[in-house]
């Protein structure tokens, strides 16, 4: 991966405002042929011809490095329509197996799209929004997220996380990342570890209601994306994209009055994302969290989360065609048991639904897939 010098963003975005982009395409354009730009990032320097994707790598080069960015282990790629940067598993960051928790994977994703956004001059303030969408007080919010996990990295392992994002319909937008493995002092190898799909709808800040993607932030946004779809994983035969049915009273397990703890609120006082996944694994039986791991989870985020709203976890078993109910243990007072498929007798599958206390409006829909831990 060809490694580039990084700069402030302050700075970044101050010699943005310095270059020229002319002539720039609109997004069903660009995706038929790169769309160029003049650029000149100081009055001194010669104007030669970029694409704007390399018009923003020459801005970095040319401002200098804050130290944020020059101890930062990642970057764009080469070509500018993805972003990769590496970790490394941190003793804070796993559990009780010393292997990294589903809330841990899930935050550095959140990070890496972060950075992502901010490496391209987007804003700073938390929201990755546009000059355009930061004019018109639009910002990104979160529709549904799916995860799939094959293999879980452990305490002291190096990571890196490979992020990119393109459009998704009339009102939202896709991101997908990929977690390879790294061995310490060889050359990555492309093993995919965990895959993850994210589907973001553009909403308005001050009225809260949803709005189309207009043409002027896709042309902001969409000379960053891939010219060809990219997905981190087949959606075909796949349920990332399958509806999720409520969960209907009564349930067999739950977990009432899960309260937002301060430390759940992100810079934008709202309850973070991650959160919601803690949330649900809260009333998971505990047979299930003993002998399986999580390898699959679908969320799908339906209403916001305040500081000082009362949350209820609920848990059900999804049945699928061909599964069959089988009993996994006791919790004490009931038998717990879950859905198995004829060929597949080690996994289980959960519906889950988040619900505000005080009145049962829904704020989140769920499903979990668990396979049966591996010898380590």
């Amino acid at each position: 991966m060809l490694k580039f010098p990084y700069c402030n963003v302050t700075d970044l975005n101050q010699a943005l405002a310095q270059c020229r982009f002319v002539g720039l395409l609109g997004p069903l354009a660009s995706r038929r042929q790169s769309p160029r730009a003049v650029v000149s990032c100081s009055p001194s320097s010669s104007e030669f011809s970029l694409t704007p994707v390399q018009a923003v790598m020459s801005c970095q080069q040319q401002v200098g490095s804050s130290l944020v960015n020059r101890l930062r282990l990642g970057g764009l790629t080469e070509d500018g329509f993805s972003y990769k940067e590496k970790f490394i598993i941190r003793g804070f960051e796993v559990g009780i197996n010393k292997i990294a928790t589903i809330e841990t994977i899930a935050n550095l994703l959140q990070e890496v799209g972060s950075n992502h956004a901010q490496s391209v001059g987007f804003s700073t303030d938390g929201f990755g929004t546009s000059p355009t969408m930061r004019k018109l007080h639009l910002i990104w919010v979160t529709a549904r997220m799916h995860i799939e996990v094959y293999k879980y990295p452990a305490w002291r392992d190096v990571i890196e996380i490979e992020t990119w994002c393109q459009n998704e319909g009339r009102i939202g937008t896709r991101r997908d990342w990929i977690l390879n493995d790294v061995a310490t002092g060889e050359k990555i190898y492309n093993m995919k570890s965990i895959s993850y799909g994210s589907k973001w709808v553009m909403m308005n800040q001050d009225t809260r209601r949803m709005q189309k993607v207009s043409d002027d932030v896709k042309e902001e946004y969409l000379i960053f994306c891939p010219r060809e779809p990219r997905l981190a994983f087949s959606e075909k035969n796949n349920k990332s994209l399958k509806r999720i049915a409520k969960l209907e009273d009564p349930v067999r397990y739950s977990k009432l009055g899960l309260k937002p703890r301060r430390a759940d609120l992100d810079m934008n006082q709202h309850v973070n994302n991650v959160t919601y996944i803690g949330w649900v694994l809260e009333s998971i039986p505990k047979e299930i969290i003993d002998t399986h791991e999580l390898q699959a989870i679908t969320l799908d985020y339906r209403r916001e989360c305040q500081q000082y709203n009362v949350v209820d976890s609920l848990t059900g078993l999804e049945l699928t065609e061909g599964s069959k109910m089988v009993s996994v243990g006791t919790n004490g007072s009931a038998t717990a048991t879950a859905t198995t498929r004829e060929d597949d007798h080690d996994c289980h599958r959960f519906l889950h639904l988040l619900r505000l206390s005080s009145d049962g409006r829904e704020i989140n829909r769920g499903r979990t897939e668990w396979r049966k831990k591996p010898t380590r």
